[in-house]
């Protein structure tokens, strides 16, 4: 009994002419195909960046069996069985947070903010900011209005940044102990 060898056409690229691609190592072979097998990875799930971790994962897995690896012709192949595989197995082990009832639970109900109330506290907090000196004024409505960090302000100011955030300290020290504001809460 003798044994013929079929060749199999798997639709992968060749090199030269007709003949196999073969791969000299690992990252030739990832930095070749990494963005077909990312489609792939895209249409086993919606979230774009579970795609890349499962083909991160599926490509972890080729790395071990590398050596193993023979017919350089099927390693897409290997590659999308172990997305595949790899899917079904997080799919199998998702965690499942929501259980039936037969009531469904209310939801708390967070007391309505008056928007009066918030207003007049808006105006006390902008007359306390007012009274404080030019300089801490500007670095307070920096770093809290506009929302910049100390590195940020330190350099619009034109001053270092430990000296806007002892200048901030103190104005919110002051702010703290301000009448009208402690009324206004």
């Amino acid at each position: 009994m003798t044994v013929t060898q079929v060749s199999v056409r798997t639709g992968t690229s060749t090199a030269g002419g007709g003949s196999p691609a073969r791969y000299p190592s690992f990252a030739s072979y990832v930095e070749a195909r990494q963005p077909v097998l990312l489609r792939t990875a895209r249409s086993l799930t919606p979230n774009p960046n579970d795609a890349e971790d499962l083909l991160q994962t599926a490509l972890a897995k080729t790395y071990v069996a590398w050596p193993r690896i023979e017919d350089h012709r099927a390693l897409d192949g290997y590659v999308r069985r172990a997305l595949v595989n790899t899917r079904t197995s997080q799919w199998r082990k998702r965690k499942v947070d929501e259980y039936a009832c037969e009531e469904l639970p209310e939801p708390e109900v967070l007391p309505a903010v008056d928007p009066a109330e918030a207003q007049s506290l808006r105006d006390a907090m902008w007359r306390a900011i007012m009274k404080l000196p030019a300089r801490q004024r500007a670095m307070v409505v920096l770093r809290y209005y506009e929302d910049l960090s100390e590195a940020q302000t330190a350099a619009i100011l034109g001053v270092s940044v430990g000296t806007v955030k002892s200048a901030v300290s103190r104005a919110l020290g002051k702010l703290r102990t301000d009448p009208e504001l402690t009324a206004a809460r």
